[in-house]
């Protein structure tokens, strides 16, 4: 995949894509205004303003036209802003959302938007073939179907800067039919008074149902599509000589224009026929205006418009995808001509339509378009929102919207989606789900930055606030969030696998390397030789991660060991991510001696007194983790006291800690526990029965044994872990001998007080 540096924020490098110097940039009039505007003003606006001012009546039909470009407004006031804030490249939406949200995230957006815009070409052939029928209805339609697409293809594979000429014409067309509806009402057509229509329409429905009735939902979702032409422009942002200036100004004239257009149209049919022929006459515009040809001409130029700006625009969309590795050949798909034109990714785009074609009938699909264009919408909303809320320095757009645009915009895509069809926006936003998943494991590699870290600190920050106004005991939301203090990497190697099965899959392990800066003696230690030990740390944090486990790292310098773990205790404290659980691994025999003693009871009396349980990590030297199957927790005699309460003492940590290893190694448990005589066997076992209980650990054995805990804990079963409490003065030979009576490694575990097993 090419590669590109970060610093070009978007920018198309012209060895990643063939492009060289010299290809022609558009204007803002040429570019932006003229394709959006000639999208807007399509088939719609021809043959179904009459019949939705026939139904909804005139304040209904005000409605209608209002809400669907108020949603328009919205959505190009949002597109508008967030181009004046990066260096937009070429893909237009498929570009402002990943240079915010990622490349997954605009890759799933971007391919069916692409998929849309190259079926959109066939609908536009299918709806001018229609008009064209009504004025020679003996023309073979296949034949008229294959004609047009070859025209429209043939215009730009020359260049879009040919189909920009010819889109003049197809303006002046539209123009001269809009004239001869102007002239139709100054010559008296408008005969009717509003009330004829009514202010509130009697929704009757249409004609091909047997005026069954309908609904102002239903005659919106007829109405919209008319208004979602608005990426017309925006899809050539990366052949404008200024998409910042002329994206938005084209854009916003191009809605500002059509929204005069369709509300004149909407009063000049309301006065010039009936309600009765608005509703049962399609034609009503072509039958009313001054000379109907220029109308059926302008008919057939909107058809046609829109699929020279579809199959102009498609292609760069495609072009944008594969120069970014979304897409399987991507460098072949993004190549140009030395003018700058994608005739691979256009190539493409005529296989697709051409196939399009042949199938005969997309009714049953141009509700999917028209989701997918509303999803693009709602996503460019939503990257403005976000942006704005999340308060970056990034963003700092040259024309600043207020946050309720790009909020109204949202809301209005998404209720747009599901009253216009709710089944088809489902299935939308599943297909669109689906190519999020595939490009998530596709590891596309981004040239450029996005916010999404900036989206996860907010999220983080405002749920950080939210914890720190709750009590401190959260027994029942505990993980485990390991503090592991690492003096050497080669160590904490030798720990990883049992610091992640206590870890995963919802706990954290923090590492902090201690880089020894001096001895007790007055020495010092040589500090290349210690931060060699600690070269590989970032290496294991980033393994934890792999292995499903959040992991970070930092280095503290400390003159001795115990004062680096409560230098990472204290410093921690105060962290979002705080440590509740101090790991520490048993010296190796070489370093046990009085001073190291000492030290390792101050990093545990520390951990202590800031409420961290503690794990102290003793392996067996030959064992390891054995199988990695059952695991033994050692209970103490609680004698003469057996009674079950939410209080059983040191024991709430280790019974957690078990049940994590249990889950991950699909093992069992042993409840052990050692008493005097036969007559508190009985109510031991009855204790660790009901503790299994109320504890909810499955696969757990309860054993209650007569004797000296020394023989028992000899004689007993293997275990390939031990679990023991840890005594309130730890000593290493107490806990080297019992390592080696079991056989096996042992964790010897103290609670912090904040756990709670029964939770």
């Amino acid at each position: 995949m090419p590669q590109h540096p970060a610093a070009d924020l978007g920018a198309v490098p012209p060895e990643t894509t063939g492009h060289v110097p010299g290809p022609r940039k558009f204007g803002t009039f040429a570019g932006v205004f003229t394709p959006t505007l000639l999208t807007i003003l399509g088939v719609i606006m021809y043959l179904r303003t009459g019949w939705v001012v026939g139904n909804a009546g005139v304040l209904g039909a005000l409605g209608v036209i209002g809400l669907s470009f108020g949603i328009t407004i919205a959505t190009g006031l949002s597109m508008s802003s967030i181009t004046t804030n990066i260096r937009i490249g070429a893909g237009g939406a498929y570009s402002i959302i990943s240079q915010s949200l990622g490349l997954e995230v605009g890759g799933s957006v971007g391919i069916p938007l692409y998929l849309s815009q190259a079926l959109a070409v066939a609908l536009y052939v299918f709806g001018f073939r229609e008009g064209w029928a009504w004025v020679f209805p003996e023309h073979p339609a296949i034949l008229v179907d294959l004609g047009v697409f070859a025209v429209v293809l043939g215009i730009a594979y020359v260049s879009a800067s040919f189909a920009f000429r010819v889109q003049y014409l197809i303006m002046v067309v539209i123009a001269a039919s809009l004239v001869s509806v102007a002239v139709a009402a100054a010559e008296g057509s408008m005969v009717h008074d509003l009330a004829d229509v009514g202010l509130v329409g009697p929704y009757v429905g249409a004609p091909e149902d047997g005026f069954s009735g309908t609904s102002f939902w239903a005659v919106f979702a007829v109405f919209f599509p008319a208004a979602t032409g608005i990426m017309a422009g925006a899809n050539m942002s990366g052949d404008l000589r200024d998409p910042k200036r002329s994206i938005p100004i084209g854009t916003l004239s191009a809605i500002a224009v059509s929204l005069v257009v369709y509300l004149a149209l909407a009063y000049w049919l309301a006065r010039s026929a009936t309600p009765e022929e608005l509703v049962s006459n399609y034609t009503v515009m072509i039958d009313r205006a001054a000379w109907g040809p220029a109308v059926v001409a302008g008919l057939l130029g909107a058809t046609f418009s829109s699929a020279l700006a579809s199959i102009v625009g498609a292609p760069r969309i495609l072009q944008a995808l594969g120069d970014h590795g979304v897409l399987p050949r991507g460098e072949w798909l993004a190549k140009r001509t030395p003018k700058g034109e994608p005739r691979h990714a256009l190539l493409v785009t005529a296989a697709i339509v051409a196939g399009a074609l042949l199938l005969r009938d997309l009714n049953a699909i141009a509700p999917v378009i028209t989701m997918f264009f509303l999803i693009t919408y709602a996503m460019i909303n939503f990257v403005v929102f976000v942006e704005g809320q999340l308060g970056l320095v990034s963003f700092r757009p040259r024309l600043r919207v207020p946050q309720l645009v790009p909020l109204a915009g949202l809301v209005g895509c998404l209720l747009a989606m599901f009253v216009v069809n709710p089944a088809f926006g489902l299935a939308a936003v599943v297909v669109v789900v689906a190519f999020y998943g595939f490009l998530l494991r596709s590891r596309l590699d981004a040239p450029y930055g996005d916010v999404r870290s900036g989206l996860f600190v907010a999220l983080a920050e405002w749920a950080a606030k939210r914890v720190r106004d709750m009590p401190d005991r959260q027994e029942r939301a505990w993980k485990p969030n390991l503090l592991v203090p690492v003096e050497d990497v080669a160590v904490l190697r030798g720990t990883f696998e049992v610091v992640l099965d206590v870890a995963r899959p919802r706990g954290s392990v923090k590492l902090v390397g201690l880089n020894e800066t001096g001895l007790a003696d007055g020495g010092r230690v040589d500090g290349s030789r210690a931060e060699g030990r600690l070269d590989r740390l970032p290496t294991l944090a980033a393994a934890f991660r792999r292995k499903g486990v959040f992991s970070s790292f930092a280095v503290l310098d400390a003159p001795r060991f115990e004062d680096g773990v409560v230098a990472a205790i204290q410093a921690l404290r105060g962290s979002f991510f705080r440590p509740n659980v101090l790991f520490l691994p048993l010296p190796p025999p070489s370093q046990r001696d009085g001073r190291r003693e000492a030290a390792f009871a101050r990093a545990v009396a520390e951990a202590r007194h800031h409420q961290l349980g503690t794990l102290v990590w003793a392996p067996h030297p030959t064992a390891g983790l054995g199988q990695r199957y059952t695991v033994n927790v050692w209970v103490h005699d609680r004698s003469p006291d057996w009674r079950i309460s939410m209080d059983i003492g040191n024991l709430d940590l280790s019974l957690l800690i078990a049940y994590k290893l249990q889950q991950n190694w699909d093992g069992r448990i042993r409840l052990h526990t050692v008493v005097e005589d036969e007559a508190k066997r009985e109510q031991a076992h009855h204790f660790l029965t009901r503790l299994i209980d109320l504890a909810r650990l499955p696969h757990t054995e309860p054993i209650a044994v007569v004797g000296d805990f020394h023989d028992v804990v000899r004689r007993a079963a293997p275990a390939d872990l031990n679990l023991f409490g840890l005594m309130p003065e730890p000593t290493f030979a107490a806990m080297h001998d019992l390592v080696e009576t079991t056989r096996a490694s042992a964790l010897f575990v103290r609670d912090s007080g904040l756990e709670n097993a029964l939770a």
